[in-house]
């Protein structure tokens, strides 16, 4: 077992920002000393998880059958995706459930509608908490010291020029979440990228999941756009709701 787990720490290795690594570089993310990375590596390859040049390695799309296995036996995606799906048309604008994961986010379901990021997401995708909007919300859910533990622990790089990586500013960002039930982030993940989100909440109250819709950004002011797409988003967690209740 304790094999299985530095061969996990080395598939976590690979991000988006991180796709290709060479066995230095794996070793310092994963924590391991080379020789141990230089295994897990090379295992990885003889599997068909990884492809190896000679000195890089990237990970094979065979990784995610770890990640899609596991995704479909949870029935929280079977559930969103029809709702992900009619309220993409409706309001013309690609829409996701993602969930918290320490300091990242992942994406359980999707529903685009035209590319606005540079990266394709898909269920599996990870993206930070910190500048996100379902990461936002997902943050604001949990304690205040919790949510700031988390954001002290994870690296903050400057995505764009307006990117929050302060951490007093982010936690006044998290508590008017806390304050409006909703979070905005406008072009913090990426230029020309806004998002609004809203919690999926269980009878308890807790927070289950988050919900958005991410769209261009255009000449249009974000209070504008939040006219267009708070209440459609504020409809379908409110019929899932029901649904999961």
């Amino acid at each position: 077992m304790g094999g299985l787990a530095k061969g996990l720490r080395v598939i976590e290795a690979f991000t988006v920002e991180t796709p290709r690594l060479s066995i230095s570089e794996a070793s310092a993310i994963a924590g391991l000393d080379r020789a141990t990375t230089r295994r897990c590596l090379l295992t990885l390859a003889e599997h068909g998880y990884c492809a190896y040049d000679g000195k890089y390695f990237t990970v094979t799309p065979r990784v995610l059958r770890l990640g899609t296995g596991c995704l479909a036996t949870m029935p929280l995606p079977r559930i969103v995706q029809p709702w992900l799906d009619a309220l993409s048309e409706e309001i013309g604008q690609s829409t996701s459930v993602a969930i918290l994961d320490e300091a990242e986010i992942v994406y359980v379901a999707r529903a685009a509608q035209r590319k606005v990021m540079s990266i394709a997401l898909m269920p599996g995708s990870r993206l930070p908490a910190y500048c996100t909007s379902m990461g936002r919300v997902l943050l604001a859910a949990l304690p205040a010291e919790t949510a700031r533990n988390r954001l002290l622990a994870a690296p903050l790089p400057q995505r764009t020029p307006r990117t929050i990586t302060e951490i007093d500013r982010l936690m006044s960002a998290l508590e008017r979440v806390r304050t409006e039930g909703y979070a905005v982030v406008d072009e913090e993940v990426e230029l020309g990228l806004r998002s609004i989100a809203v919690p999926i909440v269980n009878a308890r109250g807790a927070t289950v999941a988050a919900l958005n819709t991410g769209f261009p950004a255009s000449s249009e002011t974000m209070e504008k756009a939040q006219e267009r797409f708070l209440d459609p988003l504020l409809h379908v967690r409110q019929e899932l709701f029901r649904i999961l209740n």
